[in-house]
């Protein structure tokens, strides 16, 4: 694996469950070359992880708060080493919703 792949996980305040935010984050992740998923948290959260390379995840995370920004309050972002686990972020499988 690569010195440049990451994993960021971010999470997403305001009103962003019942807004198509997991859905658009979706239709976003395709432009780029990034695995991992999104999934809503039940204290009203929205939880993004994403591993890729630097540049690539960070414009991701960039565009989904583009996109999204109207319904958002705030985000916490927290980067790591990237583990693997969503194999290859140039596969758009390899990013999903989780329930």
């Amino acid at each position: 694996m690569s010195q440049s792949m990451v994993r960021i996980t971010a999470c997403f305040f305001g009103r962003v469950q019942g807004v198509g935010f997991r859905y658009t984050t979706t239709k976003i992740a395709q432009r780029f070359a990034v695995g991992g998923y999104v999934m809503n948290l039940p204290d009203g959260r929205v939880e993004l992880v994403a591993e890729g390379d630097l540049k690539e995840t960070h414009a991701f995370i960039a565009a989904v708060k583009e996109d999204m920004g109207r319904y958002l309050t705030d985000t916490k972002l927290d980067t790591g080493s990237a583990s693997g686990e969503f194999g290859n972020p140039s596969d758009a499988r390899s990013f999903s919703v989780r329930y």
